[in-house]
């Protein structure tokens, strides 16, 4: 008999296939299309205890799920449990079924037992953590688990990845999310990520659940250490900032705000780094907190700012901003002054943080490690995988447009 092979098994039509030794490929054909492959499944027949037995294997893939080679098998998902596979993963959890029936055993009872062994929110944050860790120096790896360990195994240890409910992370966090609102953030995007990698691994049906946890937790104290305005009222700011007459101060805070940029960052910029037919800044290392080079992808309404300051700036010197046309930075205070004089009782810094709440209120179907990224944070998220470099950076494009749109409206250059 003719074994399948991938493309055969990628172009099957409706029907079904052997591939050898009882395993089929079983195509359904579309709805109101006969003749047109709908949705395609494994399925094994074996004889058990003298009688034919059919056992559904799951669904067909055409690619791969593959771990990374330096994660050990504890943490792959077992064979067994995949409900997507590919030819080659199905004829491998073929192979097994047969032996287990040979053995007197039953194959559809193997099967299930290995299917509903989902791990608890511990064992998953530790198989999160054998990834995360390394992109992560060994201090930054440890506080990722040590955090979970003080602040989230009491309650969600013992659960099951594929049990946990928007609830159950609301209860979680809710000893935590006033009396230390900062860990709490962070112990938030954390649960996020381990639930996030258990649907990655299919333990679970579903991502974290996002708006929903928020719904059942109390405005906390914005931005930790910085005072943080509401993201709702940034746009009053804006318009407020575009409508008073331009100083360096209240560009340099503009163009702060629109690139969710740290105010040294925007304060130390220069255009050298700017291209905007691109719509890119492209920071070097020695600018950055993490002295890792970053670059920020540029809204409509950050070039229209850039535009206007490069009508006035001269040839030299090459910075952004500064004030005795030397090239030296402007002051620290900068922005924090142009905030007192609009009358706003916040700290610069923490627009990063009014930026980060929206983009986790606003715009829930971007992945959280996106926003991670548009501001610049080590991002180690398997999640991350799941995306190619080119569309990572052009959903950052995505948000960054959104937030320009949100905090700039249709105002234009003043």
């Amino acid at each position: 008999m003719t074994m399948l092979t991938a493309l055969g098994a990628k172009s099957a039509k409706p029907g079904r296939h052997a591939d050898g030794k009882g395993l089929y490929l079983l195509v359904k054909p579309k709805s109101g299309k006969p003749d047109q492959a709908g949705s395609k499944s494994w399925l094994l027949r074996v004889q058990v205890d003298g009688k034919r037995r059919d056992i559904g294997l799951g669904s067909y893939s055409e690619a791969p799920k593959k771990a990374p080679n330096d994660v050990s098998l504890e943490i792959a998902i077992p064979l067994l449990h995949r409900k997507v596979l590919t030819l080659g993963e199905a004829r491998d959890k073929a192979a097994m079924l047969r032996l287990a029936a040979k053995a007197g055993l039953n194959p559809v009872t193997e099967r299930d037992k290995e299917r509903n062994s989902v791990p608890t929110f511990r064992d998953a944050a530790k198989a999160t953590h054998a990834i995360l860790k390394l992109g992560l120096t060994d201090k930054g790896g440890d506080v990722f688990l040590k955090s979970l360990e003080n602040h989230v195994f009491k309650a969600l240890g013992d659960l099951r990845v594929d049990k946990i409910t928007a609830a159950d992370i609301t209860a979680a966090l809710i000893p935590i999310w006033m009396s230390k609102p900062d860990m709490a953030r962070k112990v938030r995007q954390r649960i996020s990520k381990v639930l996030n990698f258990a649907h990655n691994k299919g333990w679970r049906p579903t991502e974290a659940p996002s708006k929903s946890v928020g719904a059942g937790l109390s405005r906390q104290p914005k931005g930790g250490n910085y005072r943080a305005m509401p993201y709702a009222n940034v746009p009053a700011l804006v318009q407020q900032l575009r409508s008073e007459p331009p100083t360096q101060g209240r560009r340099l805070l503009l163009l702060q705000i629109l690139t969710a940029a740290r105010p040294g960052e925007v304060r130390r910029g220069r255009w050298n780094q700017v291209d905007l037919v691109k719509r890119e800044w492209d920071r070097p290392a020695d600018l950055m907190k993490e002295r890792v080079p970053h670059m920020v992808t540029l809204n409509t309404a950050a070039i229209e700012l850039l535009e206007e300051i490069s009508l006035e700036r001269s040839a030299k010197p090459d910075a952004l901003f500064c004030p005795n046309g030397k090239g030296e930075p402007l002051s620290d205070m900068t922005a924090s002054k142009a905030l007192r004089s609009a009358g706003a009782n916040y700290d610069a810094h923490g627009f990063r943080s009014s930026f980060r709440d929206w983009a986790a209120e606003q715009m829930p179907h971007i992945p959280d490690p996106v926003a991670e990224a548009a501001l610049a944070h080590s991002v180690s998220d398997a999640t991350v995988a799941a995306y190619k470099r080119t569309s990572f950076i052009e959903m950052r494009r995505t948000l960054l447009e959104a937030w320009g749109e949100f905090v700039a409206g249709a105002v234009g250059p003043a």
